[in-house]
């Protein structure tokens, strides 16, 4: 919001251009004006969602694991180990998968903050 009401004060014409196409039917305007209003707003929500769906499926399949191993280390030692090597595996995927999210999250915020200051 802080965002939209910024590109609103330093440039009007160049923020409400992006709100409404060329050429578009008179008819149309104003409900072209709200649907992507509604979009500029739901848009950082639905990022924020993502990122912290990703990130914390990601933490619970370590935890399940790693409790996994806990629990099978005096049953069955073999497979505890064989579980370790599959949770050491995760976990660098992890953080693989946490080094792509950030740089996702500062591109689409990058782009955002662009169109919209």
């Amino acid at each position: 919001l802080a965002t939209l009401l910024t590109g609103l004060q330093n440039q009007p014409s160049v923020s409400l251009g992006h709100l409404l196409p060329e050429g578009t039917p008179t008819p149309l305007i104003l409900a072209l004006i709200l649907i992507k209003t509604t979009s500029l707003l739901i848009c950082p929500l639905a990022l924020g969602v993502c990122l912290t769906a990703n990130l914390t499926a990601g933490h619970l399949l370590i935890q399940l694991i790693s409790t996994a191993t806990t629990a099978l280390l005096p049953v069955i030692p073999t497979v505890s180990i064989l579980t370790t090597s599959i949770l050491l595996l995760l976990t660098i995927l992890e953080v693989a998968v946490a080094i792509i999210q950030a740089y996702v999250f500062i591109l689409l915020l990058s782009l955002y903050l662009q169109e919209n200051i």
